[in-house]
Formats: C-alpha cells, structure tokens, sequence
C-alpha cells in the first residue's frame, strides 16, 4: 500500500456494507482513520433489507484489522441535526476530518403515478438531502483542518441518464451533480475539493435484489441474479454485466489523493460505457 492517506481522517456514510464499507476499508488500507455512519435499519418505502448493526460490527472489524482507528454511529442522513452532531462528536473524538464520503443511498421502483409520498422523500431525503446534511455538517470541520479536504459524492449513470420507473432516483441523481458543483465553487477557494462518483450497477445488495429482477423481468418466473447477468452487458460498451464495489474504491481514493489535487466540480463515470451509448 501506499499509505496515501496517512494521518488523515475519512467520514464515510452508509459504511455498514456494500460500497461505503468497502470505501472505509480501503482508505483504511492506505493509513486513514474512520468516522463510519449507517442508518442500520429498514426504510419502509425501500424494498430490500437495508444494513443490521451486526453488518456495522463487521465494518469495524475489518477497519481495525488494518490498524486504523474507526469510529461509527448510527445516523439518519435524512437527518439534518443528527447528522451534525453525529459529524460534530466524531471529530471531537478523533480530532481532525479531511475527507468525507457522501455513499448513503437506497433504490426503489415505482411509475410515478403509483409513487407514493413516501417513496418519493425517502429517496430524496437519502440520496439528494442525505448528502447535502452530510457536506453541510462536515464543511466547518474540513476548513479548520485546512487547506484542503475532499468530499465525494455517490452519484450514478442515472446522475444523467434517466429511466422509467426512476423518477424519484434520477431526480436525486440529477439534483446532485447540481450541488457538487455548487459545493466545488463555494469551497474552492479553501482548497476544498468536490466531486462525485457515477456508478453503473454495482454487485452489491442493491442492485442484487428481488425488486430489480421483478422490475427488469417482469414476464419471467422467479427472475435472479443469472437473468440480470444476461441482460446488463447490453446496456455497456463493454461486455460486463456489473462492476464491483472495488471498481468503485479505486475512482474514490484517487480522487481523495493528491493525484486529483486539481480536480473539482466534475464526475468520473465508472461505468463500462453506460453513459456513451
């Protein structure tokens, strides 16, 4: 490893699994400490299981197995106030914050006419204002370390690209690519940079749910993880049907290190030529 990250501190959300506890290990990996935060419970509008405590424990677990420091808490992004002292007792315990992981993210699926009220601000409350809770608590504890800090957020292909059944998701999505270049141009000049990740599908619990299959296949009995596997390579340049939560870590950490020192306001896609087609 190359401990790019020695002597930092990474707030990472929705940590527990997936995406954010890969991100958390990885940073951990390369000498970061961790402010780790997860819901870790269920949204009722959300049609699959969302993280447990005992998927936190094995966050910490593997962070610690580094030789890093980890912090976590339970945390409602959608939460304003308890995502800032959430944010503000983290660093008190472990002193400094300079980058920050804005991952928490559901999906659902629904045609607007049948959406619900609360599927609607589930998803936005998560995904769009999750994240803006997440920038805003963690803005004045990035400049007091400063110059300098990193906050990346989770965005998706459909951050551009939008799709039936989405509305809501790509709403979100969309909304927040306008925010990280808001963010990138309040905070530049305090040397903080911003950006977001575009993900294609990603082989975690997500996109690897029975609503999915349900949705894409919705003709075929007991569609799994085979069928999507057949039908997402059509939708890439490149004949793969998902990437991994590592694909995802490497845009991540090299947009926190100083190899990206001068790229802000903008997304990488890591997603197989989704966006070109």
């Amino acid at each position: 490893m190359t401990r790019r990250f020695e002597g930092k501190v990474a707030l990472v959300t929705g940590a527990a699994r997936g995406q954010g506890r890969n991100h958390a290990i990885r940073l951990a990996q390369e000498g970061a400490d961790i402010v780790a935060f997860d819901l870790c419970r269920d949204i009722d509008s959300v049609p699959y299981q969302l993280a447990r405590p005992d998927d936190m424990a094995k966050t910490v677990g593997a962070v610690e197995e580094t030789g890093r420091r980890i912090v976590s808490a339970v945390v409602d992004v959608r939460d304003g106030s308890a995502v800032s002292a959430a944010v503000d007792q983290a660093v008190q315990e472990v002193g400094r914050l300079d980058l920050v992981i804005a991952n928490a993210g559901v999906a659902s699926f629904s045609p607007v006419e049948d959406m619900s009220d609360s599927m609607w601000s589930d998803m936005i409350g998560t995904n769009l204002t999750g994240v803006f809770n997440t920038a805003r608590a963690s803005i004045p504890h990035l400049k007091e370390g400063g110059p300098g800090g990193v906050i990346i957020a989770t965005g998706s292909v459909a951050s551009f690209k939008s799709s039936g059944n989405l509305a809501h998701y790509s709403a979100a999505k969309h909304g927040l690519m306008g925010l990280v270049k808001s963010l990138a141009i309040e905070l530049g000049p305090d040397q903080i940079r911003v950006n977001a990740v575009l993900p294609t599908t990603v082989d975690t619990n997500m996109a690897q749910s029975q609503a999915l299959y349900d949705l894409f296949f919705p003709d075929r009995k007991n569609p799994g993880r085979q069928d999507l596997a057949e039908f997402m390579p059509g939708l890439h340049v490149l004949p793969i049907p998902w990437v991994t939560v590592d694909d995802i870590s490497n845009a991540v950490l090299f947009l926190c290190s100083d190899e990206a020192r001068f790229v802000t306001g903008t997304d990488l896609p890591v997603d197989a030529g989704w966006l070109i087609r």
